[in-house]
């Protein structure tokens, strides 16, 4: 089972993540078991699935955290795609479904991302990273999460800017 790192530790890796469907989202079979599901599969059929409490959802980055909005805190994960390192609209679905809608579960980066994006990632709320490179060095890893101390800037983990903490 591939792990991830969670909260700052490498655990096992519960979650299967679905791929993004070619066709009809309202006919992909969702198995049963921890899944994430493409935003779309939830939406398509939000009405057969939403007693399920063991389903997550995934946005690509070229989808919002408007789709579901004030619905965020039902899901225990979400997920938000990097396709590419250098795609970073999922840093801002992050911090939308933290900041906006208030999002209190398991924010999951899953992809293409690389470990100097961590610390950065976690600074807008992301606290799960599952790597789409199995080669990665988890231990390693870790230690980017840890990259930088201090901050100007407020942010998801730190709501205070540098100013307003030394007053």
């Amino acid at each position: 089972m591939q792990k991830l790192i969670k909260d700052g530790a490498i655990i096992e890796n519960t979650w299967t993540l679905l791929a993004k469907a070619e066709g009809d989202a309202a006919a992909v079979e969702v198995p049963a078991g921890q899944v994430l599901i493409p935003v779309a599969v939830w939406l398509a059929q939000k009405d057969q699935l939403q007693n399920r409490t063991d389903i997550g959802v995934w946005f690509d980055s070229d989808e919002s955290a408007e789709l579901i909005g004030n619905d965020a805190n039902r899901f225990a994960v979400i997920g938000v795609n990097f396709p590419l390192f250098m795609d970073g609209r999922s840093f801002s679905t992050a911090r939308l479904l933290r900041e906006r809608y208030g999002f209190k579960g398991e924010l999951r980066a899953v992809g293409n991302f690389i470990r100097d994006q961590l610390c950065y990632l976690r600074r807008c709320g992301v606290n799960a990273f599952a790597f789409a490179n199995p080669e990665i060095n988890l231990e390693e890893a870790v230690k980017s999460l840890t990259d930088l101390q201090e901050y100007y800037q407020a942010s998801v983990d730190q709501p205070l800017p540098l100013f307003r903490r030394r007053a």
